[in-house]
């Protein structure tokens, strides 16, 4: 399989300061993926639970570890599903972050 794009992986990492302040620290990287559409299906079951899909990305399994975002042409994504399609391919369904550009 040819990967044709890259993305960033990103995990969030919340601690707390001296005076009990939470502190995120995003730590992003690089793996290679495929941009694909989203199923029509998967389009229709994430709007009736509240989501509004946008784009999904084909990941090696042993690339992904669990992070909950990504970005992508300088846009970041919430990843809101996950989808394990066999031992070495993991789908990423994401959604855009409201004031992210």
């Amino acid at each position: 399989m040819i990967w044709r794009d890259v993305i960033d992986l990103i995990t969030v990492t919340r601690t707390e300061n001296d005076i009990g302040d939470t502190i995120e620290e995003e730590t992003a990287r690089q793996v290679f993926a495929n941009k694909k559409s989203i199923r029509q299906s998967e389009f229709y079951q994430a709007m009736q639970t509240g989501l509004q899909p946008e784009l999904m990305f084909e990941v090696r399994t042993s690339d992904y570890q669990g992070e909950k975002k990504l970005s992508y042409n300088n846009t970041t994504y919430s990843i809101i599903r996950t989808y394990t399609k066999n031992e070495e391919i993991t789908e990423l369904i994401c959604s855009g972050l409201v004031g992210d550009g």
